[in-house]
């Protein structure tokens, strides 16, 4: 399985997670969000590109509730809850946004 971006094939797991997160880019949280009727804003990348730092800073991909701490800290309360997150990926912020990040799937997510 995979999704074509740029005329370039990037492999997917089953959940369409990116198999190999060192060949991400912008364009393949682009084509995914696409794909969930979905138009990527400011807002969006501040969360992808928050993940992508916090993952090459603790190695891991973060659950929802260390998400909506993490982000509170960082970019302030109003996008540190999760009515805010939920707002912008609706099939679930740390889920959703981690796999436009090109990250693995959360620890602890269903």
């Amino acid at each position: 399985m995979g999704i074509e971006v740029n005329g370039k094939v990037y492999e997917v797991d089953e959940e369409g997670y990116l198999s190999n997160i060192q060949e991400w880019e912008p364009g393949v949280a682009e084509v995914m969000a696409k794909e969930d009727n979905l138009t990527l804003t400011d807002e969006h990348w501040d969360i992808i590109n928050f993940l992508r730092e916090y993952y090459e800073e603790y190695q891991i991909a973060p659950a929802v509730r260390v998400l909506t701490k993490a982000v509170g800290k960082k970019l302030g309360k109003d996008k540190g809850n999760s009515k805010y997150l939920y707002g912008l990926f609706p099939y679930g912020p740390a889920k959703q946004a981690c796999r436009y990040a090109g990250l693995p799937k959360p620890t602890g997510c269903v």
